[in-house]
This record gives C-alpha cells, sequence and structure tokens, in this order.
C-alpha cells in the first residue's frame, strides 16, 4: 500500500487530470488470466509505456492469485493499482485503491446498494481509499459475463438520453466518477456519440471501457470526451498494444482553443 502521506491521492490525481484535460490510460488485469511470466511481462511493457493506472479484477475471479497479483505488480513499479471488484470477495488491502462500484445502470438491488453494506466493514478496515464509481453497462452487441452475473439489462447503444440522465444522477447521488463499460470482448465499443453526450453533461472523471481494441479507437474515445480509457482484452492476445494506446491516449490531450 502506499505510505501514508501518499494515500487518498489517487482519485485527487484523476480530478486534477481531468481539469488539465489530460487524458489515462488504465491496463486491466484478470488475476485469472496471468501467471507470473505473463504478468512480469505486462508491467514491463507498461512501464516503458507510461501506463497511469493498473486495474485489477474480474467479473469472476476463480483463482486464489488475487492478493499475489496485486502484491507483484506493486513489487516491481510504482503505477498505482487499482481494485476493479465484481464481488466483495476481490478485496486486498495490498492495493492502492478501489472502485466503489454501484450499478445504475441496472435495477439490481444487490448491485446498487445490497453487495455494499455486506462488504462495507472489510473496506473500511482496509485502509483503502475508496472511490464512490457509478457503474454503466452500455449494450456492446453480445452477451457479456457482466451482464450474466448482474442479473441487469444492459443500456441501450442508441439511446444517449438514457445514459446522459443515468450519469447525471450518479454524479449528483455522490458518485466521483462514472464508469461506462460495454464488457469483455464487446463486438461494439461504446459510441463516441454517447461518450460525448455523457461527458458533456457530468463534471466528475468519466471512465471508458469495453470493446477497445485499436489505438485509433482509444483515441477517439478521448476526443469524445474520455479521461480514462481501459484495455484488458484486446491486450491480453497482444500485450504490445500497450505501447500504441498509450501513445495515442497520451497524445489526445485537448488544448484549449486548438481543434
Amino acid at each position: 500500500m502506499l505510505s501514508a502521506d501518499m494515500q487518498h491521492t489517487i482519485y485527487q490525481s484523476l480530478a486534477d487530470k481531468k481539469f488539465q484535460r489530460k487524458k489515462s490510460f488504465a491496463v486491466l488485469i484478470d488475476p485469472d488470466k496471468v501467471n507470473y511470466a505473463s504478468l512480469d511481462h505486462l508491467i514491463k511493457i507498461s512501464v516503458d509505456a507510461n501506463v497511469d493506472y493498473f486495474f485489477v479484477g474480474g467479473s469472476l475471479v476463480v483463482s486464489d492469485y488475487l492478493e499475489e497479483c496485486v502484491n507483484s505488480i506493486k513489487s516491481r513499479c510504482s503505477i498505482p493499482v487499482i481494485l476493479f471488484p465484481g464481488s466483495p470477495s476481490q478485496i486486498t488491502a495490498s492495493a492502492d485503491a478501489l472502485l466503489y462500484l454501484s450499478l445504475i445502470s441496472g435495477r439490481n438491488p444487490e448491485l446498487l446498494i445490497g453487495q455494499h453494506v455486506v462488504s462495507a466493514p472489510l473496506i473500511k478496515k482496509s485502509g483503502l481509499e475508496v472511490m464512490p464509481t457509478g457503474y454503466m453497462v452500455v449494450d456492446g452487441g453480445a452477451p457479456t459475463t457482466v451482464s450474466y452475473i448482474s442479473n441487469a439489462s444492459p443500456l441501450p447503444s442508441d439511446k444517449k438520453e438514457i445514459a446522459m440522465c443515468t450519469a447525471m444522477a450518479g454524479e449528483m447521488l455522490g458518485m466521483k466518477l462514472i464508469y461506462m463499460d460495454a464488457g469483455s470482448g464487446a463486438k461494439k465499443p461504446i459510441s463516441e456519440s454517447i461518450i460525448e453526450s455523457v461527458s458533456s453533461c457530468i463534471q466528475i472523471p468519466l471512465i471508458i471501457g469495453g470493446g477497445i481494441i485499436s489505438p485509433e479507437k482509444a483515441y477517439l474515445n478521448c476526443k469524445a470526451g474520455a479521461d480514462v480509457i481501459v484495455v484488458g482484452n484486446a491486450i491480453e492476445k497482444d500485450p504490445q498494444l500497450i505501447v500504441e494506446m498509450s501513445s495515442a491516449i497520451h497524445s489526445s490531450m485537448i488544448i484549449p482553443g486548438v481543434i
């Protein structure tokens, strides 16, 4: 974990970057899909490519490798590790921060507040920096693990008004981040039109993930208003893609007055 004087700064860094119109790249690591050798390779590439964050977690984590995975990352680099949990069991105090996800796009009370009640004592005790996150699943054109596990229908991909109102409600309810996700391996990533619409109506950082398989798409998402791009499935297949993704995302910084 971060030292006492460094704790509780990750959200501030996200907020500061949004204010400065800087874009961030998060590499998503599913503990079930890596081993020591592949994780070490991912870390080396990510450090060289100036990746901003590691997100660790998944809709299903069936191995016992979560804590070891986080510790391996922490021992090899200084890139912040943020938990992206699919369930209350995916918690380790070894990480730096936690996306405390509330599925505001669905109507399943367990994922709106139920599991949070169960996990609250453990998370409080962990000392993790907790970042309340409005999680919005958007239809990616194919059934995904997150849709199945959440037992909730995703937001229609062609109804940007619904996405806008959902994000606004999340912000007004006190969420500090909005995370729009098309799901791992989505056939259709979230459109720039929806990203632009949602970004224009909220003040908090906007995270986009799911189905982003090219640097060009990552770049366009940033230009549309995404503050953080999350890529997992694509780099599991081709880790070298991290370099191109990072370059595209970091080159998309919006400079006021410059088109």
